[in-house]
Formats: structure tokens, C-alpha cells, sequence
């Protein structure tokens, strides 16, 4: 029951591809680089990547605008008031009086962070009009043409001090971990890749099989007509024969299916039809354990990821330990300030004006909360030594074991294609030895089975050669056909 509907879907599935093709279809032919460089131009995968990337690029950029100058302008462009409010008279007593007025102020201010103390000075410029309907007299000014001031924690935590240290290797990982991604999608690439050639491959074989069955059963149907052969033979040649035309089927079927996996994520639509051409040779890369655990070191974003760590952990014991005992901020203003019926004059006669402002807190009773958040982040950073640790010991493993299996991938090919070779030229002296009735049918079958086998090795040791490779290439951000790092020019990434 399974093997006919699969038979009728194929046949569905054959005269819509034959309706298909009768249409604007545009074909594509392919090579494995080709299908890499598309997939880094238009999948999906990679458009996400870029995205991720600008993210970060602007949040260091915000990062770069904190540690600069910043000039500010505020203002209330007017405040009004018509209402009754409660006024305290001379005397003491207290009246509702009318208030009618508007009051309007300016106020621009330079400011700069300090990474060096973690404090920040300042210089500031304001202006306030006050506007009394119905008093006299109308107008009055207020003007502070300039004042001078800072703010300066003095608990020992100085965040701006570890934003320096992190923001800038956050954005170096950034560029590997963009770098990497990239790899990724070449080695999604490689496995949608031959995925589709391992479905013409299978689909080749069905036909060709289906035309070797097809023509050995007439032969064989002859034979038994002039008694050469038994029944049991003809209804094995039957047998597989229709097992032929449920390969052929089932191939077809699958080979659409892996040809609209690659095109989606190439971002082709169903207008498109893909034909890859199987690559028939590989490079000769031998590499060395040494060079590429260095080279992995060096351009790896994880190796950043596991330094930023330990950088964080850090910066979390000295903000606990800055919380656990005296805590302060200091704050200064020096300025002159004037004040008149018109603006010429708030801006003559000015007076000094002084702020001097030392605030502290002291935990005099916490119930050693303070203590215990101390405690609990220098134990986070052992058990972040202790992660990196082990997963720098991993991480050498899993390239000396990536090394390994590379370098025994070409001889794997080499011993596959000879395979292939050996039972393709094995099948055809078994078929032509079976067809001066030398050898039965069941021969023939083993030596078709080989045949295919053999091809369908030959492409998965591919397969595994370029799966490694770019495995091998997303660790170390190195080009080894090249011989050089892997780069990208970031500016173009942010048009």
C-alpha cells in the first residue's frame, strides 16, 4: 500500500515538475563556492548576522559618546499660573491670594565624565524670567552667567573605570562573532549543498537503474520463454524492477524537497530551479596542531567572550565590596549669579555663589547584607575562573580532535573515489557476465547494491571533507587555502 502511494506521488509530483518546467523557470547551475558566496550575500542567516552586528556597533558607539563632552540645552518655554495659593503674611497669618504669572528659564550645560575618579565636572549657564501679571513691578530676571561644579563618588567603585575595560572588548567580539557566523552559514551552506547532490546522485542511480532493470527484465522474460531460466529468476528480475520504479519515485520526490531547502535559504523563490555541480577534487591542506590552536586562540570570539567573563565577575566584587561599607559622594559649585527688573542688569553687579555638598552612608545595622552580597560575588568569580578554566581545556580538545579527523579527510576521499570507481566497473562486468547467463540474478543484485553504495560514500566523504574544513575555519577565523585571516571591511556593514 505504501510503495503505490508513494508511486502516485511521484507521478503527481513528475507531471507538476513537467507543468513546471514548461513555464518561466529560471535554472541556476551551481559549484559549492558559489552557493557559499550567495548564501553570504541574501540568506537570512546572514542578514540577521549584519543586523546583530550594527546593534553593537551602536552600542559601543554609545559608549564612545559617554566618555566625550556633552552640551545640553533645557528649557521651559513658558510655565503659566491662574490660580489661588496660600501665602504666609508678615504677621504670621495665612491668605488666599490670586497668582497670575509666567515664568520662563533657560539653561545650558557642558558636562564630562571622568573614567580616571568616576566623578564628573561641569559648567552650567542659566537664565529665568519671571513674568507677574498685575504686580509691579512686571518682569524680574534671574541670571547665572556661568557656574563650575563637580560631582565625585567616594565609595572606591568607579563604573566608568570598568566600561572602559569592557565596552571596547565587547565590540572586538563583536566583529569575530560576525566573523563566525558567517562561518556558520558557510557550513549550512555545505550541508544544504550536498544534500541537493546527494539527491541528483540518488535520482541519477534510479534512473539508471530503472533503465538497466527495465531492459534486463525483457531479456530475462525471452530467457524464460525459451526455458534458460526458472520462474524464481524472472520473478526476482520482476521484483526489482518494481522496486527500481519505487526508487526512481521516492527520488524524485526527495529531490525537490532538497532543492526547495537550498533555495529558501538562498532567499530564490519558486521561480527558480538549482543544478549543482559536484566538486571532484579537494585541496591538499595538511594542518598542524600547533598553528591552528594559535590561530584559534588568537581570532576565536569565544576566547574574548571567556575575558570579558572574568572582567565582569571582577567588576561585580568591586561594586559589592563598595556597598558594604562607607559610602559617599562629594559635590562642589562655585558660580556668580544677578538678578534685575531688566536682562542688561541681571547680568551687572554680580555675586559669588558657593555649594559645597558631602553626603555619606553608613550601614550600621544590615544584618551583614552587605557582607553576604561581598561574599556571594567573589564565589560568582571563582566559579567563573574555575568555567573559564575548563572550558579553555575543552576548547583545545575540540581542536585537537578537529585537526585529527581533517587531515585523514582527503585520504578518505581519495579511498572513496577509487571505491566508487572499482564497483561502477564491478557492476558492468557483472551485468554483462549475467547477460551471457554466466551468473544468476542475485550476483547481479549485490553488485548493483555495491555500486550504489560506493557513490553515495563518495559524495558523504565529501561532504565530510568540506564539513570539517569550515568547522575547523569558523574556529580559527583563518583562511587555510589562502593563508590568511579571515576579515571584513565593517564600515561597509553599516550602509
Amino acid at each position: 500500500m505504501f510503495r503505490k502511494i508513494f508511486i502516485w506521488m511521484g507521478l503527481a509530483l513528475a507531471i507538476q515538475v513537467s507543468a513546471q518546467s514548461q513555464s518561466e523557470v529560471e535554472v541556476k547551475t551551481l559549484t559549492l563556492p558559489e552557493v557559499i558566496d550567495l548564501a553570504h550575500e541574501q540568506s537570512l542567516m546572514a542578514l540577521m548576522s549584519r543586523h546583530q552586528f550594527r546593534s553593537s556597533y551602536w552600542e559601543f558607539r554609545s559608549h564612545q559618546a559617554s566618555t566625550r563632552p556633552e552640551l545640553t540645552l533645557e528649557g521651559i518655554l513658558p510655565s503659566l499660573n491662574n490660580s489661588m495659593e496660600s501665602v504666609i503674611q508678615p504677621d504670621g497669618t495665612e491668605e488666599f491670594v490670586q497668582r497670575s504669572n509666567m515664568k520662563t528659564s533657560l539653561e545650558m550645560q557642558l558636562s564630562q565624565n571622568i573614567a580616571l575618579t568616576g566623578g564628573r565636572i561641569f559648567a552650567t549657564s542659566v537664565l529665568q524670567r519671571n513674568d507677574n501679571f498685575g504686580q509691579e513691578p512686571p518682569t524680574t530676571y534671574l541670571a547665572y552667567p556661568v557656574s563650575i561644579g563637580f560631582t565625585q563618588p567616594i565609595n572606591g567603585y568607579n563604573v566608568f573605570k570598568w566600561d572602559r575595560k569592557i565596552e571596547p572588548l565587547k565590540f572586538e567580539q563583536a566583529k569575530l562573532q560576525y566573523l563566525n557566523t558567517m562561518e556558520r552559514v558557510s557550513q549550512q551552506s555545505v550541508r544544504y549543498f550536498f544534500d541537493l547532490a546527494l539527491a541528483q546522485i540518488n535520482l541519477e542511480v534510479a534512473e539508471k537503474n530503472m533503465a538497466n532493470s527495465d531492459t534486463l527484465y525483457q531479456i530475462a522474460t525471452g530467457r524464460y520463454q525459451l526455458g534458460t531460466i526458472a520462474e524464481n529468476e524472472l520473478l526476482q528480475m520482476e521484483l526489482s524492477r518494481l522496486n527500481s520504479e519505487t526508487s526512481l519515485n521516492e527520488s524524485t520526490i526527495d529531490l525537490e524537497l532538497r532543492k526547495s531547502r537550498l533555495r529558501s535559504f538562498l532567499g530564490f523563490n519558486e521561480k527558480v530551479s538549482l543544478q549543482l555541480i559536484m566538486p571532484r577534487e579537494v585541496p591538499l591542506i595538511e594542518m598542524d596542531f600547533d598553528r591552528t590552536l594559535a590561530e584559534a586562540k588568537e581570532n576565536n570570539p569565544e576566547i574574548l567572550n571567556m575575558q570579558r567573563q572574568l572582567l565582569e565577575a571582577e567588576q561585580n566584587v568591586a561594586e559589592a565590596r563598595s556597598r558594604k561599607g562607607f559610602r559617599g559622594d562629594l559635590f562642589a559649585q562655585f558660580g556668580l549669579s544677578g538678578n534685575d527688573f531688566d536682562l542688561p542688569g541681571a547680568y551687572s553687579n554680580l555675586e559669588r555663589q558657593q555649594r559645597l555638598e558631602v553626603g555619606i552612608q553608613v550601614p550600621i545595622l544590615d544584618w551583614g547584607m552587605g557582607k553576604g552580597q561581598y561574599r556571594m560575588a567573589q564565589s560568582a568569580e571563582e566559579v567563573v575562573k574555575m568555567d573559564v578554566s575548563q572550558t579553555m581545556i575543552d576548547f583545545d580538545e575540540n581542536i585537537f580532535l578537529q585537526v585529527m579527523q581533517f587531515n585523514l579527510q582527503d585520504d578518505q576521499v581519495r579511498i572513496a573515489s577509487k571505491a566508487d570507481s572499482i564497483a561502477d566497473l564491478r557492476y558492468e562486468v557483472t551485468k554483462q557476465r549475467f547477460l551471457i547467463g554466466r551468473i544468476d540474478v542475485l550476483d547481479l543484485n549485490v553488485a548493483q547494491e555495491e555500486k550504489d553504495r560506493s557513490r553515495r560514500d563518495y559524495v558523504e566523504s565529501l561532504r565530510n571533507f568540506w564539513n570539517y574544513y569550515y568547522d575547523l575555519r569558523g574556529l580559527t577565523l583563518f583562511d587555510w587555502q589562502k593563508g590568511v585571516k579571515l576579515s571584513e571591511d565593517f564600515d561597509d556593514l553599516l550602509d
